[in-house]
């Protein structure tokens, strides 16, 4: 190589690059997910389709157990971050990950319900074809089966994996594209009501896009403000960065919006609704207990690890939000008429009191955090696969006037329903209303004077969402008088397991809550 005077110069390597070394271990339970969705893809390409729904449904519970062996086993090993601080292993992320493999399990089970021969019951034969069209007609007719939807959710499971884990703001951005993209896909894919289904994956995909380029966008002027994506040198940067503190709140703000679009917070909630009500119900039940989990746990990390030092300036926007998030999820909950509108609009209200134990910024506000979102995902499962297993002439009857009676001719389904809705409700003796303590107590506690406001109004829209629960439980007990109301089909195994595991967890953890609050107390401490 030469230079100007045309003299021979050396090349210089580049001394500041440097190999980046990995902790296989630490990051296996994302790892074997991923192996587990790669064979998924694998196993549509070559195992015959009449045996692919059995096959896909054993790969995808394998791979979800595995990964939480995985997580167990790295529990029992020291916190660590790798990859050059890109990604993190501390309490928080294994809590959060062994849930949310718990909780992926339970999804994948009420994905295999199948009520006949033909197809697993809540997907399209053929979702490349439009609704009604010869393709359509021909696939259910040859049997064609749309089992690509446990790869799908296996990669989304790989995203919300990593979600929490993420010690830098690139890590964080791709673990939110790859949890999402599989979403978008999964929530068209409904074998009735297509074209609303079809809408609702089209609203989630747009609005989606419109989040993440938020995220970006923060993403970009908090690197401008540090010079940094790590998290860590974020937070360092934060007071030192002289003429550059204008692009801090920007910053901050604009990536704080592709999280709580995730979470389903108001004003950034208005897909929610649609995409539950036209999703798989299997699908919206997924996304409801896994989404916002992950969501919340890169939520806590971005904020208990990157921003804390300037929450100051921050706080007052988010108490904002979790205020219009109670009051608005609260008072459209008692307004629906739908049932998976109704738990859309709960879920949004839930999302609410959440971030009340969030914006507490002690650590007794995480462990409530995780607490909730745990006992929140387990009974949103069970809820929504009791949802679909409610028909009226074939299709899943989601009206609430439809199941008006249901508890005189399926007094087991209806008592199992009515006792989901009190946990929603926060009723005593159910997970529900430790959870609610669990997050409201550290506001009152270490949250000042705001906290003890937002407390006040968490429990104030309680009240309001439990009218809507008990509206739910009267119908169901109700007599019939037209004649419209819905019948319970007899479930699989694979719901029967499932819906069983979120009861019971949902009961145990509403009597005996100490042991999940003492092992998050123990794992509630952030790696920087």
């Amino acid at each position: 190589m030469t230079g100007l005077s045309g003299m021979p110069q050396a090349v210089r390597p580049a001394a500041d690059f440097q190999v980046t070394s990995i902790d296989y271990a630490a990051v296996s339970p994302v790892l074997v997910v991923a192996i587990a969705a790669l064979v998924g893809v694998l196993v549509e390409a070559f195992v015959k389709r009449e045996l692919r729904y059995r096959v896909q449904t054993l790969v995808a519970v394998l791979g979800l157990l595995g990964a939480f062996a995985a997580v167990v086993t790295c529990a029992s090993n020291s916190w660590v971050s790798t990859a050059a601080g890109a990604v993190v292993v501390d309490g928080p992320t294994l809590l959060i990950q062994g849930a949310l493999l718990v909780l992926g399990v339970m999804s994948v089970l009420t994905m295999a319900e199948r009520f006949d021969s033909a197809a697993p019951d809540a997907f399209t034969q053929s979702a490349s074809s439009a609704p009604g069209s010869h393709g359509e007609s021909l696939a259910l007719r040859v049997g064609a089966t749309t089992t690509e939807v446990f790869p799908l959710t296996m990669l989304s499971m790989v995203g919300m994996l990593m979600f929490p884990a993420a010690g830098d703001l690139v890590v964080m951005f791709v673990a939110l594209e790859v949890l999402s993209l599989p979403l978008y896909v999964l929530a068209g894919l409904a074998r009735r009501r297509r074209l609303l289904s079809q809408e609702a994956a089209l609203k989630y995909f747009l609005l989606g896009a419109f989040s993440s380029g938020f995220f970006l966008f923060g993403a970009a002027l908090l690197y401008g403000y540090s010079g940094t994506v790590r998290l860590a040198g974020i937070s360092s940067a934060i007071g030192t960065s002289v003429g550059l503190d204008g692009l801090l709140l920007p910053g901050a703000f604009f990536l704080m919006v592709g999280l709580l679009f995730k979470i389903g917070a108001v004003p950034f909630h208005s897909w929610t609704p649609d995409v539950y009500q036209g999703a798989p119900t299997p699908v919206t039940g997924f996304m409801a207990a896994c989404t916002k989990l992950a969501a919340f746990g890169a939520l806590l990390r971005l904020l208990y690890v990157g921003l804390a030092a300037d929450r100051w300036s921050y706080l007052p926007a988010l108490w904002a939000v979790a205020i219009l998030t109670m009051v608005v999820g609260a008072v459209l909950t008692v307004t629906q008429t739908d049932m998976k509108r109704l738990l859309a609009y709960s879920s949004i209200a839930h999302a609410g009191f959440i971030l009340v134990g969030v914006l507490s910024f002690d650590r007794s506000g995480v462990v409530g955090t995780i607490f909730y979102l745990v006992a929140y995902g387990f009974m949103t499962i069970a809820a929504f696969a009791i949802v679909s297993l409610v028909r009226r002439g074939g299709s899943e009857a989601t009206t609430i006037s439809q199941w008006s009676g249901l508890g005189r001719r399926h007094p087991v389904t209806a008592a199992v329903f009515s006792f989901l809705m009190l946990a929603f409700a926060g009723i005593p003796l159910t997970s529900g209303f430790t959870a609610k303590f669990a997050a409201f107590y550290p506001a009152v506690a270490h949250g000042g004077g705001m906290g003890t406001v937002l407390a006040v109004v968490g429990v104030l829209c309680s009240v309001v969402t439990a009218f809507a629960y008990l509206r739910v439980v009267g119908a169901l007990w109700h007599a019939d008088h037209d004649g419209s109301t819905a019948e319970v089909v007899m479930p699989s195994v694979a719901s029967t397991v499932a819906i069983a595991l979120g009861v019971t967890i949902t009961l145990v953890l509403g009597v005996f809550p100490t042991p999940l609050l003492d092992l998050a107390g123990r794992a509630a401490t952030f790696l920087p």
